[in-house]
């Protein structure tokens, strides 16, 4: 069981690294605009195509919204 909670621990502490580098090239787009930023060029791109995606699907983008909000939420920190 030790090990699970080991993996368990890595994926947690790669996915907040993931939303950090996420976060991080949303203001550096915001900062220097889309030209500048050659390293985050198209994440804001990507999470207005996301959050379009979730849109259009209409009732089953709700769910799967919910669902990605409630993975979020019950980590424990």
């Amino acid at each position: 069981m030790n090990a699970m909670t080991t993996i368990k621990g890595w994926a947690r502490e790669l996915i907040d690294l993931s939303l950090l580098f996420i976060a991080v090239g949303v203001i550096v787009q915001i900062i220097f605009g889309k030209e500048d930023s050659w390293y985050f060029g198209t994440v804001t791109d990507r999470l207005i195509e996301f959050v379009q995606q979730l849109g259009n699907a209409g009732f089953v983008g709700l769910i799967a919204l919910v669902v990605i909000i409630y993975v979020f939420s019950k980590r424990d920190h």
